[in-house]
């Protein structure tokens, strides 16, 4: 039996993570409208991911027979008013999604629920990577995005990106 509170942050992750993915897939429409379709790929990619992270911790809590309540979601609140807008947002979301699961981590801690932090383990390194690839996205943009011909070349970068399901899985 999961600890009360861990469950309830736990069911709370997967409102988060849909927003998330709601958020992403809003950065990817304006993208989209400014004719950046390999940074629409992006972010239309990361929206993916997210309800893919949505869907492990709501089958997480299932598994742990935990009747999983969902939340309406947040409309995005971002204004994006150049290129560049997006791109700290995604890293300032990122660093606050991350805060989120160390907060789980740490009442699973209090708890001594190791399975929910062994669980939890794959989201810690899962947001490594998450910010790190925010940070890079912003490095290259301050870097080359000013030109047209450098932002294409990104642009195409990105269009190559291609999805891949998360390599946590649970039966």
């Amino acid at each position: 039996m999961l600890n009360e509170k861990v469950s309830s942050l736990l069911n709370d992750q997967i409102n988060k993570e849909m927003y998330s993915a709601y958020l992403y897939l809003d950065f990817a429409n304006y993208y989209k409208n400014k004719g950046l379709d390999g940074y629409a790929n992006w972010y239309e990619i990361q929206a993916k991911e997210e309800m893919d992270h949505a869907m492990l911790f709501m089958k997480y809590l299932q598994n742990n027979d935990y009747e999983v309540t969902l939340e309406a979601i947040a409309k995005p609140d971002k204004v994006l008013n150049d290129f560049g807008d997006a791109l700290h947002a995604s890293l300032e979301h990122e660093r606050y999604v991350t805060s989120l699961i160390y907060r789980i981590y740490e009442a699973a801690s209090e708890a001594k629920d190791y399975r929910t932090m062994q669980f939890l383990d794959w989201f810690i390194d899962e947001q490594g990577e998450e910010e790190k690839n925010a940070t890079d996205m912003i490095t290259k943009y301050e870097l080359f995005g000013k030109d047209p011909k450098s932002l294409y070349m990104l642009d195409n970068e990105y269009k190559s990106r291609t999805y891949s399901a998360p390599s946590l899985t649970l039966d």
